[in-house]
């Protein structure tokens, strides 16, 4: 079984910056892929970034130049490095773990004014 843990969402004024991180704990394989989601109600989950074990990434267009995603293999930890946020940033964000299956964390809420 896997455990994702999130944190660093809240509340920023347009033009700020977060950082969200996510830690895996439990049976984590070697090779996986972790990212980061994003859902606001009546939407469909999209992604925003992932990155692999060896480094491959896929940035959203919309994120591009904005986000950057990186990760501390050995700490099984993912981060999101959020800057110049915008209020359609405004969603729950969702740590992601692929490897046999799709691992979800529990969400963190990113809220951006204007």
């Amino acid at each position: 079984q896997v455990q994702l843990r999130e944190s660093g969402g809240g509340l920023v004024q347009a033009g700020g910056s977060l950082r969200l991180s996510c830690s895996a704990s439990g049976s984590i394989w070697a090779g996986n892929i972790m990212g980061w989601y994003r859902q606001v109600p009546g939407k469909q989950r999209e992604l925003v970034a992932r990155m692999s074990s060896g480094g491959s990434t896929t940035v959203a267009d919309s994120v591009m130049g904005r986000f950057t995603i990186s990760r501390d293999n050995l700490r099984n930890t993912v981060y999101l490095q959020m800057n110049n946020l915008k209020p359609e940033d405004t969603a729950v964000y969702y740590c992601n773990l692929r490897q046999d299956l799709d691992y979800w964390g529990q969400g963190t809420q990113v809220t951006v004014s204007s």
